[in-house]
């Protein structure tokens, strides 16, 4: 039943993309002075979890690369290449230049050092969940490299900006904004329809059951292609030759669940003390919560840096904010997964 298994992935790059031509074209306008040896404008593609940021990005990099072969390219995860030399590190790797770089003795400012004398073809780098940097003053360093053109990912603006010193913010208040709303249902169901089409074999799944998992999902494609994955692993295993409804239905609750399993092996180390006091309290309040984490690691980051920390989960649907201010509680969100040691 399932041909590619690839396709059920949701970091899999389509070569086609559904639903998202305006915003591909915002982002090849950015680009376009590349073709003419001129710097790229600095995007800034923002929006929730699971509507489609990641994919165009690269997909629009990929068109790129195709239409203009002088150009290197790098994408980073930025949850987990956080720190400064994590993502300097990434980016030297990109070009081909960390051979003699190790990792304990290396200076931070000599990786910068290289990037600053790189003098190649157009460097486009990727910097997905970038409002996770252990400290953006990275990105008022690469702002200043002549040749490298990044593109940032981040799922709220104002978390982002609120991280930022002054020099930073003021770089990046003239980024071009593309934004992504979630996906509706009928949008959903052509994303499955193409890996249906790509992946597994021919008429497994008819559209009433994609429909299912289109609403289940809830504008979140991420949701909507690992329960489908989940459904045709199922269906594969007990030797039928198509997915059925019953299937379907069961299969939402082991596709969600295996995605926040996936998103809470990406914490750090920080983030995941925080989401276990949260894990191991019915609720939890602001000040409780950052009592409680500065009493379990040596080195605690900034109440606001928690802030932002619980700000994400929430995001990745990991944990819930109930009231405000000082009435603000945080406690698990339904059905949450538990951590592995």
């Amino acid at each position: 039943m399932i041909q590619d298994a690839r396709v059920l992935q949701p970091e899999f790059i389509p070569k086609e993309v559904a639903h998202r031509d305006a915003e591909v074209n915002h982002l090849s306008r950015a680009l376009d002075p590349l073709t003419d040896g001129d710097p790229a404008e600095t995007p800034l593609l923002l929006g929730p979890s699971g509507t489609g940021k990641t994919c165009i990005a690269r997909f629009t990099v990929d068109r790129l690369r195709e239409a203009m072969l002088e150009v290197e390219h790098q994408y980073v995860n930025c949850w987990q290449d956080y720190t400064r030399f994590r993502l300097l590190y990434r980016l030297l790797d990109g070009i081909g230049q960390t051979l003699d770089v190790h990792r304990r003795s290396t200076p931070k400012d000599e990786l910068l050092d290289r990037l600053h004398a790189y003098d190649g073809k157009p460097y486009v780098v990727i910097l997905d969940e970038v409002d996770q940097l252990e400290s953006t003053d990275v990105l008022y360093d690469l702002h200043r490299i002549r040749g490298v053109h990044p593109i940032l990912i981040a799922n709220r603006e104002r978390d982002l900006f609120s991280q930022l010193d002054d020099r930073v913010r003021s770089r990046l208040q003239s980024s071009v904004r593309i934004r992504f709303d979630k996906y509706g249902v009928d949008e959903l169901v052509a994303i499955l329809s193409d890996r249906v089409h790509w992946g597994l074999d021919e008429n497994v799944v008819d559209e009433a059951c994609l429909r299912y998992i289109a609403d289940a999902a809830a504008g979140d494609a991420r949701v909507s292609i690992g329960i489908l994955r989940a459904a045709a692993r199922e269906a594969q295993g007990h030797g039928l030759d198509h997915i059925p409804m019953d299937v379907v239905e069961e299969a939402v609750p082991e596709g969600k669940s295996e995605l926040k399993r996936k998103d809470l092996e990406k914490l750090t180390p920080h983030q995941r003390t925080v989401y276990e006091i949260i894990a191991e309290s019915e609720e939890v309040s602001p000040g409780t919560l950052y009592d409680e984490y500065r009493e379990q690691v040596d080195d605690p980051k900034t109440k606001r840096t928690i802030r932002n920390y619980c700000s994400k989960l929430e995001q990745y649907n990991l944990i819930r904010a109930e009231g405000q201010k000082r009435g603000r509680r945080y406690r698990l969100a339904a059905r949450a997964p538990e951590l592995s040691n």
